[in-house]
């Protein structure tokens, strides 16, 4: 039979049981829509959860670790080569934690093409000095551009100018926690004690707040040239280099390469954050795994729908197949109504799941722990919506399909005999 007679004796029996094909229409735009806004709400949260701590985190670190010593001085002696040592006691050796030759390597790497940036950073421990209360603090060196384009430093900056630091000579951004602690303002000067029992004055020119609260209570930023003061140490004294990749993927392989080429230790992110990109993965899985149970469920609607349709059209599916009809065009005629029930649903849930995702981004959400976010994070990844159509036909095809073949199969003669 021709497609356009096929197509017209679809929409006849579409619309001879219009309210439950809008009943089946309803259910697959609620499971669309619902799958869109919850992996949407869901990938947000994820993005949001990974800027706080891995677009903060390099892809690559360079550093020197302090490390046992991996022979007792004993054991080195042509003396005691073949005695037995029962020494356990191996205390680490002195060493430098500085990075050797950081500016040619940092140089080194600006020219590899995979590497999107480099950040040099000094870590350093002190203790501020609050009365006669001495708060345990950390103060990271950096370069202050570099930081704010690598790893979105000036993003966190909640008050004050990220730019004073590269500015005024002596500065600091504090930890938005130990500020609080120490009750201090913009201006104020600020008196702490290095490790080597030096004391020093900065003047503070902001506040830093990460969203960890137990990090914001002691982590605070200054110049490198600042950092090497309070140190006592020259210009070329550098701890760490971050390095930012074009691509995240590459970071282990690379870490193991680095770490041969420079001789330094290398802490690739995926290492570093194993657990918490888990988390992510774990959390994704579970919007995907409820997401698809929705539409399955909406596909087994359609499914008793259909058989419910081919059930009461008994008689007229005989009558088609006595007139000349096929099994096969049979097939295609309800075939073809569960995939219009799948189109027309799955579009008007493409539309209803990017109201409900923009109505959730509009929604307030406001904490003192991420100063940045004002509203509920959503994702508007086209890679959801794509996915969101894909299923809805293929689950209405499939639900079309299995009843499609027992009308089929109908034999008109035993119907028309049976009446």
């Amino acid at each position: 039979m021709t497609k356009k007679l096929l197509i017209k004796i679809s929409k006849a029996l579409l619309l001879a049981r219009w309210k439950q094909t809008l009943v089946a229409a309803i259910g697959v735009t609620f499971s669309i829509a619902m799958f869109i806004s919850l992996l949407g709400f869901m990938g947000g949260l994820n993005n949001l959860l990974d800027g706080l701590m891995l677009n903060r985190t390099a892809h690559i670190r360079l550093y020197n670790d302090i490390e046992p010593s991996a022979k007792q001085p004993v054991e080195l002696s042509e003396h005691f080569k073949h005695h037995y040592n029962f020494v356990s006691s191996v205390k680490p050796k002195k060493e430098q934690l500085n990075i050797y030759n950081s500016a040619a390597i940092m140089r080194n790497l600006k020219k590899d093409e995979r590497v999107k940036g480099v950040a040099p950073k000094i870590n350093t421990q002190v203790f501020f000095n609050v009365g006669v209360v001495d708060l345990n603090g950390m103060i990271s060196g950096i370069d202050v551009d570099e930081e704010s384009e690598l790893f979105l430093f000036k993003d966190y900056v909640v008050k004050g100018n990220y730019h004073d630091l590269k500015t005024i000579p002596n500065s600091i951004i504090l930890g938005k926690g130990a500020a609080d602690k120490m009750l201090a303002q913009l201006g104020d000067n600020i008196t702490l004690t290095t490790t080597q029992g030096n004391q020093f004055q900065l003047k503070v020119v902001g506040f830093y707040q990460s969203g960890i609260q137990e990090l914001d209570k002691v982590q605070s930023y200054a110049s490198i040239a600042t950092a090497q003061k309070l140190l006592g140490e020259s210009d070329l004294y550098i701890t760490d280099i971050q390095i930012k990749l074009k691509d995240m993927n590459l970071a282990p392989a690379m870490a193991r390469e680095f770490r041969r080429l420079y001789k330094t230790e290398a802490m690739d992110i995926q290492t570093a954050n194993a657990q918490f990109e888990t988390g992510s993965f774990v959390r994704t899985l579970i919007s995907y795994a409820v997401g698809i149970t929705l539409l399955i469920v909406a596909g087994f609607g359609i499914y008793n729908i259909l058989n419910m349709m081919i059930y009461e059209k008994i008689d007229s599916i005989a009558i088609l197949k006595a007139t000349g009809f096929s099994g096969k065009d049979v097939n295609k005629i309800f075939t073809s109504i569960a995939l219009s029930i799948g189109a027309f649903g799955g579009l008007l849930g493409l539309i209803f799941g990017l109201v409900f995702s923009l109505l959730i981004d509009l929604i307030p959400f406001n904490t003192a722990s991420l100063p940045t976010v004002t509203t509920y994070p959503v994702d508007y990844n086209l890679y959801y919506y794509i996915i969101g159509a894909v299923f809805s036909v293929a689950t209405t095809y499939l639900a079309g399909y299995f009843p499609s073949r027992k009308a089929a199969t109908v034999d008109p003669v035993v119907i028309i005999r049976g009446k």
